[in-house]
């Protein structure tokens, strides 16, 4: 049974564009009227995938298209599809929209002009490396035919392995995409929306559940520290210090600046504030050392607080990081503890044979007391290298997860 043609009329149209909603003229012909506007889309199916959407233009403004238009353009469509074209992929063709650009090339970019907004100049390689290799399926698309089916596929196998990053991902994604229609390279809907689109789509990720301390799969890590980077306060710099050196919460927000040797990038820690009783010399990479430059008040003495409260006189509490990571709605998802594990799980995956140096680092006893009467050496010249590969690896350095050969 053939479906019903011209459903609506010219002055039912000039009600409508005022009516949230979706209205059909039928043979696949939409009027969508909602926050953005109002726009005729033509909605169709081919070869068994997933319904997908055709922007015809606008309803209203100096630049509508008239009914009468939009339903020759549905017509074209059709006729297409019955010949066994796609008809976006055939507009393109044509020449009746802008000439054909990649995913990968609007993504790049997106970047570029973002890049000088940006507080730190990694965000940029972030964004870069992310996408590239959990958005390989989309790289070389054009960004005009970008639709739900292809985001689904860079975000399905991630959802739920490492919902951080795949939630970044996703929102990389909608941004490119929205950027993309802003510079006309596409149009319609945005297929990388959550709220009301992906979200009935995608499961929804489970809570940590009871017994150790949650802690974020190393993957998520990167992304994480971006989010914290962006900030402001005392108390996003203590838990960022956490990470670049994998410290315990009570030394780090403990620490006081006698303890902080900038120029030889190390941090000792008192024996009487270490767990074991034993002093913890802790190698600073450059990323630590610039943050503790970042944040030294003019006058500072010896005995401050590196990380006070906010009257200045005393450290901060354990409290303003819980109350923090709530903020950032990752409490469920990790403790501040918890990133030493995240740590400890990307020494296992990416560097085994680091194992002994990484126990180091997070000062842990390793053997009996007569194993550890003859081990002397607290591995310091390895344990330099481990954290700045570390480092390299949260704020995105490319191949960071490589192993190389360095010399102590």
């Amino acid at each position: 049974m053939a479906r019903a043609l011209n459903k609506l009329s010219a002055k039912a149209v000039g009600s409508l564009v005022k009516q949230p909603g979706t209205h059909s003229d039928g043979g696949g012909l939409y009027l969508k009227v909602d926050g953005n506007g109002a726009r005729w889309l033509f909605m169709f199916k081919r070869n068994g995938e997933n319904r997908r959407e055709m922007g015809l233009g606008g309803a209203v403004g100096a630049n509508a298209v008239s009914l009468a238009d939009a339903r020759a353009a549905a017509s074209d469509a059709r006729d297409l599809l019955a010949n066994g074209i796609d008809p976006i992929a055939e507009r393109k063709r044509q020449g009746h929209r802008a000439a054909a650009v990649t995913f990968g090339e609007a993504a790049l970019a997106h970047i570029e002009r973002k890049r000088g907004g940006w507080k730190n100049a990694k965000h940029g390689q972030q964004w870069g490396n992310s996408l590239q290799q959990h958005g390989a399926k989309l790289w070389a698309i054009p960004v005009a035919d970008v639709d739900t089916e292809a985001v689904l596929a860079c975000l399905q196998p991630i959802w739920l392995k490492i919902p951080e990053t795949a939630s970044r991902v996703r929102q990389r994604i909608e941004a490119i995409l929205d950027a993309a229609k802003a510079l006309k390279l596409r149009e319609g809907e945005n297929p990388a929306r959550l709220k009301g689109h992906l979200d009935h789509l995608l499961a929804k990720a489970k809570k940590s559940g009871a017994g150790h301390h949650a802690a974020l799969p190393w993957q998520e890590v990167p992304a994480f520290l971006v989010d914290l980077r962006e900030r402001k306060g005392m108390a996003p710099r203590a838990l960022e210090f956490l990470i670049l050196t994998a410290g315990r919460t009570g030394e780090v927000l403990g620490a006081t600046w006698a303890e902080i040797n900038l120029r030889e990038q190390t941090w000792l820690v008192p024996a009487e504030r270490m767990k074991a009783g034993v002093a913890h010399r802790v190698p600073l990479t450059d990323a630590a050392i610039q943050l503790l430059k970042s944040i030294r008040l003019e006058g500072a003495e010896p005995s401050d607080a590196v990380f006070p409260s906010q009257d200045l006189k005393r450290p901060m509490s354990n409290m303003a990081l819980l109350q923090l990571l709530k903020r950032m709605n990752a409490n469920d998802r990790t403790t501040a503890h918890g990133l030493r594990s995240s740590f400890r799980q990307w020494v296992q995956d990416n560097r085994p044979s680091d194992r002994d140096a990484a126990e180091a680092a997070l000062a842990h006893q390793l053997g009996d007391d007569v194993e550890r009467a003859y081990a002397r050496s607290d591995l310091f010249a390895r344990r330099i290298a481990l954290m700045e590969g570390w480092s390299d690896f949260v704020e995105g350095v490319a191949g960071a997860n490589v192993v190389q050969m360095r010399r102590a």
